[in-house]
């Protein structure tokens, strides 16, 4: 299979961008450890600081299934509907 590529947006409710910030943040370390991570970016918008904007690329679906199976995402999932707006999830395959 080929690799998985995800775009994952985070916006944060008004008054939690710092928060949500230092959640988002804290995910980078633990899965900079999670099998089959190639690229694992946070971005923040430049024009309004309560969006953001994780870039994945996964070597296969199978690893992003088991990143999406840790405790540091379950942490994720427990604290985000105190801080997060709206999310958006783009799962796609690379093409060629």
């Amino acid at each position: 299979m080929s690799e998985i590529s995800v775009v994952a947006v985070n916006v944060a409710k008004a008054g939690k961008e710092d928060e949500l910030a230092a959640l988002l943040s804290g995910l980078i370390a633990p899965t900079a450890n999670d099998a089959g991570m190639i690229r694992y970016e946070l971005h923040r918008d430049l024009d309004d600081p309560g969006i953001f904007v994780f870039h994945e690329i996964w070597e296969s679906r199978k690893a992003l299934d088991a990143h999406l199976s840790t405790e540091h995402i379950a942490r994720y999932r427990q604290l985000s509907p105190d801080l997060v707006e709206r999310k958006e999830l783009f799962i796609t395959a690379k093409i060629g």
